[in-house]
């Protein structure tokens, strides 16, 4: 059986419709995204109307299309779409193409009248199309658990016939809400966290605290794997590399054991709080859960995020760690995070942190060294590195 020939694909609004006044301002920046998503595809054509984005393919491969739009958040579903004259006749033809693309069973026919002058209501539309296509073929109708599902939306321009809904991410389309300094380990937790932060409307740049020799090339291997997996989703990542050595020795030659991780922690937003600034950004996010780790209880949270002006975001802070998981499975990153090459954040890992820290005894021990001098120097050394899935010349590992 022939596979149908689409000649658009529908692209419905997802969350975006619930906003107000800036609401176009939304749908402008997902068809901007859609466009730049697609841009291998010369010859599409894009129409955006108040209930979606449709996408005129003129002759580009749907197949291969489709699998560059899943990468796109801001819209609940695509479909590709057939769209023909409003008469009943050409409908129910199409309607039967679709049916004839495998070898289904059973069927359903769902319409809808976007037009209200059409002539037909709903239920005669579904009536005769199922009509036509049981007396041509012997598939079956079953409108509970058919195998196919044909959508028919009658608008003022044509008939818009469809049968598979592709169910996208969903969230809001990426950059709508500003820029994010996502700080990124080589751990789970922190790919998922920018992930949720880009689904939430935000661009991301990744700030990674490398502390070589301690920490391997292969380490930093894996952070740029993972920015890199992250680029399917806003077509490229600046990965800031900030060299972490000098300062992680100073806390642990000057500071007790028990605290040096929180004063380390303390350290980095320092810095990514600089660059927040300096970068004209909107917030820091990262991956950290509640109680998850030492820094991770909420007075550690508390006296680390003291000295950050930013706002601050942990968009996985009330997930488990099996959701997080989860997560990074659907993504693809959770086999990098995996590889066990050690962060800065793992190497020297003292053996009893301190789980409720208090401010005055960091104060004191950061008293004890010239730590404003270490991270200027850090922020000095920002190596800038731009990752893209579009780069495969430059694939990691």
């Amino acid at each position: 059986m022939a596979d149908v020939l689409y000649d658009h694909i529908m692209v419905r609004y997802g969350e975006l419709t619930t906003k107000g006044k800036n609401r176009k301002e939304f749908e402008r920046k997902l068809t901007e995204n859609v466009k730049k998503r697609l841009k291998d595809y010369p010859k599409l054509k894009y129409n955006r109307t108040f209930d979606g984005l449709f996408i005129i393919l003129n002759g580009e491969d749907y197949n291969l299309i489709k699998e560059d739009l899943k990468q796109v958040f801001g819209y609940s579903y695509f479909a590709g779409t057939m769209v023909v004259p409003k008469d009943i006749d050409t409908i129910a033809q199409a309607a039967y193409d679709l049916c004839m693309k495998k070898d289904y069973k059973t069927f359903k026919i769902s319409s809808r009248r976007n037009d209200k002058s059409y002539p037909m209501h709903s239920d005669e539309i579904n009536r005769k199309v199922a009509t036509y296509i049981l007396k041509n073929t012997e598939i079956k109708v079953d409108v509970h658990n058919p195998d196919i599902t044909i959508y028919i939306v009658i608008k003022e321009d044509g008939a818009y016939i469809l049968d598979e809904k592709i169910y996208g991410p969903g969230g809001y389309p990426t950059g709508i809400n500003g820029r994010a300094m996502h700080m990124m380990s080589g751990g789970i937790d922190s790919p998922v966290a920018g992930y949720l932060t880009m689904k939430r409307g935000m661009t991301i740049e990744c700030l990674h605290f490398a502390s070589q020799p301690y920490t391997s090339k292969q380490a930093l291997d894996k952070v740029l794997a993972l920015s890199k997996q992250l680029s399917y989703y806003q077509e490229n990542v600046l990965v800031h590399i900030i060299p972490f050595t000098d300062l992680q020795l100073a806390i642990y030659q000057n500071c007790d054991e028990s605290y040096a991780i929180t004063i380390m922690r303390r350290m980095m937003y320092r810095i990514a709080d600089r660059l927040v600034q300096a970068r004209h950004m909107s917030m820091i996010t990262n991956g950290e859960s509640v109680g998850q780790v030492a820094s991770q209880t909420p007075e550690s949270i508390k006296v680390i995020e003291h000295v950050c002006d930013s706002l601050i975001l942990r968009p996985v802070c009330m997930m488990d760690k099996q959701e997080i998981i989860d997560v990074a499975r659907k993504i693809g990153t959770y086999e990098t995070s995996i590889l066990p090459y050690e962060d800065c954040c793992t190497i020297f890992d003292p053996k009893n942190p301190v789980t409720k820290p208090k401010l005055d005894r960091c104060e004191y021990f950061e008293s004890k060294f010239d730590w404003e001098s270490l991270v200027d120097k850090c922020i000095e050394g920002d190596n800038v590195v731009k990752v893209s899935y579009r780069d495969v010349s430059e694939d990691i590992f």
